[in-house]
């Protein structure tokens, strides 16, 4: 017999008071703990039970696992980007939005959002939350330092293109001794291959590594740009490369909109000033991070469930979490919000950063398509290879290691 705080685990979908307890189960930080409380609100007959991990990681392995159970899942599930290859390869075990959701606009989120967690037959599996829209962020100091342009209009000529980043950074690494142009090759390489319609896999699924010429030609340009000297050949989010945020180690940092926050707690407020961020990306816009809300088929209130994330990703409702916790929106109006459009950030010198990433998100054309082993393949084989090539390993003979990793990935 269950003992009454597990209720719903062992099958029941009613609280204690009898109303309908929808479960929702997120990770780190959505901005949506007020949204509840409104929810509930106008929806008395409702009660909302949040599952909040700490990191993505393990909420993300708890979620496959008890896919692969058949049981114990949220009734609302939220899926990071860097997984979602691997829930559309099992998108039979979710429920179709369109088909169990309430009617919501076509035009409601970005198309490429939207593209990303739509089935190849036309099935949306999740609801789209926040982005990650990319730009750059720099050390003006140590752009002065080196006599290059160091106001956030005079950088863009040299973040228009990878070629001129890298041709910049070769400028800045015989000028600025002991201090490196970016932070880590897989940081920069993984930012350069998301920006190409066809990744790792084609649409037929198909490991195209070997065979797709843009692979190649990002893995030549970030590895030669190692052996010049421009990388810091640091682990991302290791404590070295947390310290070297302080430190003033490196001068550049391909820079989603919530890496903003990362910057202003690593580098710290001695540092306040000095880092600033241009409203450009080289070679145009780009993407890096985001989630979606999904309804799993094991839910017993699916509709409700689909009811509840359909509101929690209404724009009105995405700003209110992006004024909470500065999760960036993924809806078009609300990027026309003028809550987003005037916010701005102290620490990076009063940017209005809102107007900047909202304008970067809409750069973006395309989403990739993700194979998958997509995840796996960036994670566990790409991302050391590259590092293996930062510790000194011959740069073709680690393209052949990634290359075979690859492909032992999808066996």
């Amino acid at each position: 017999m269950c003992a009454a705080m597990f209720a719903t685990a062992c099958g029941s979908s009613r609280s204690a008071d009898g109303r309908t307890e929808l479960t929702i189960a997120t990770f780190n930080e959505f901005g949506y703990e007020d949204l509840f409380h409104e929810y509930e609100t106008a929806h008395p007959d409702v009660k909302i039970t949040q599952r909040k991990t700490g990191q993505g990681q393990p909420h993300h392995q708890n979620l496959f696992t008890k896919l692969g159970a058949g049981s114990g899942l949220a009734d609302v599930e939220a899926v990071e980007e860097g997984y979602l290859s691997q829930v559309m390869a099992k998108a039979g075990q979710f429920n179709d939005l369109d088909e169990i959701g309430p009617r919501v606009e076509d035009d409601r989120w970005l198309k490429w959002k939207t593209a990303a967690v739509t089935t190849k037959d036309g099935k949306l599996v999740g609801y789209g939350t926040d982005i990650g829209p990319l730009a750059m962020c720099y050390r003006k100091d140590l752009f002065q330092q080196a006599g290059l342009p160091s106001d956030p209009e005079g950088v863009k000529a040299l973040f228009s293109t990878w070629d001129s980043y890298f041709a910049a950074g070769d400028q800045f690494v015989a000028k600025v001794a002991g201090v490196a142009w970016f932070d880590s090759v897989a940081q920069v390489y993984n930012a350069m291959h998301n920006q190409h319609e066809v990744g790792y896999f084609d649409t037929q699924d198909k490991l195209v590594v070997e065979s797709n010429p843009d692979i190649r030609a990002d893995w030549t340009a970030v590895t030669r740009a190692v052996a010049k000297g421009q990388s810091a050949r640091l682990a991302a989010f290791s404590p070295e490369w947390n310290t070297a945020f302080k430190l003033g180690r490196f001068a550049t940092k391909t820079c989603p909109s919530w890496m903003l926050g990362v910057i202003e707690t690593q580098a710290g407020p001695e540092n306040q000033g000095k880092w600033a961020v241009a409203g450009g990306f080289p070679n145009g816009g780009g993407n890096w991070g985001g989630s979606y809300l999904t309804v799993p088929k094991q839910s017993k209130n699916a509709k409700k469930a689909a009811e509840l994330a359909a509101w929690l990703t209404a724009p009105e409702q995405q700003i209110k979490a992006f004024q909470a916790k500065g999760t960036f929106p993924s809806q078009v109006k609300a990027l026309d919000a003028p809550a987003l459009l005037e916010q701005s950030n102290a620490y990076f010198g009063d940017v209005k950063a809102g107007a900047l990433f909202a304008a970067q998100a809409k750069k973006v054309v395309a989403a990739q398509y993700k194979g998958p082993a997509d995840g796996q393949i960036q994670e566990t084989v790409f991302t050391p290879a590259l590092q293996s090539v930062e510790q000194g390993k011959n740069a073709d003979e680690a393209w052949r290691t990634a290359v075979q990793g690859a492909e032992k990935a999808v066996k």
